[in-house]
């Protein structure tokens, strides 16, 4: 049992889309924030390396709507180190021949509620009650280390406290398997190997496991 209540955070933007790793090619979200978004949206609000966010729940505030758009995107990856091999040999990117229209399914006008918890790490040298208290000034005071968004960087998105009269939606069933979240290789490839859990929403309430 936890010491402390969750604390709270309310997120909305316009657009979302938390895709569903099984999509190779056309990106699809799933209906509601994943925990591993919804720990990335904290993270850009307050992270520091003595703790982990856990998030423990997320209310579904608004009905669950997508809309889809087809947007011109590159095919490949671009990395830092081809970047520097060109300075170096010559040669270039041209993103024209190497552009591709794709289908996006993702949701608009979204509405949520993060509950987590502070994990604290070996090396934690303070109180969870530091943190706690400093998420909630810099929530308050709109503060943020990078922009948060809604699974997708060009899906900005803005927070506040909760004021006590949300409502999360009427609306109960099972999700299927969601992403909770990524095990990254040791040899700090950036190969990650995903984790799901069997997700269900409860008169719109996703709850989340500690260990799925």
């Amino acid at each position: 049992m936890e010491a402390y209540p969750p604390v709270a955070v309310r997120v909305w933007g316009d657009f979302a889309c938390f895709t569903r790793p099984e999509m190779k090619v056309e990106r699809v979200s799933y209906p509601v924030m994943t925990p591993s978004a919804a720990r990335g949206f904290l993270e850009a609000i307050f992270w520091k390396p003595e703790f982990d966010w856990r998030i423990v729940a997320i209310h579904v505030l608004k009905p669950i709507r997508y809309f889809s758009i087809l947007r011109n995107e590159i095919k490949n990856r671009q990395s830092e180190r081809t970047a520097k091999a060109w300075q170096q040999s010559g040669g270039g990117y041209d993103a024209t021949s190497d552009r591709a229209q794709r289908h996006t399914l993702a949701l608009r006008q979204v509405d949520y509620v993060i509950e987590a918890q502070v994990m604290l790490r070996p090396h934690a040298d303070a109180d969870v009650v530091k943190y706690r208290d400093q998420l909630r000034r810099r929530v308050r005071e709109g503060r943020c280390f990078t922009m948060p968004y809604l699974g997708c960087r060009e899906f900005t998105a803005s927070f506040a406290e909760p004021d006590g009269s949300e409502t999360p939606i009427e609306l109960s069933g099972e999700l299927g398997p969601m992403l909770f979240d990524l095990n990254y290789a040791p040899d700090r490839s950036g190969r990650g190997t995903p984790r799901f859990f069997n997700a269900r929403l409860e008169r719109g309430i996703l709850s989340i496991p500690s260990h799925p």
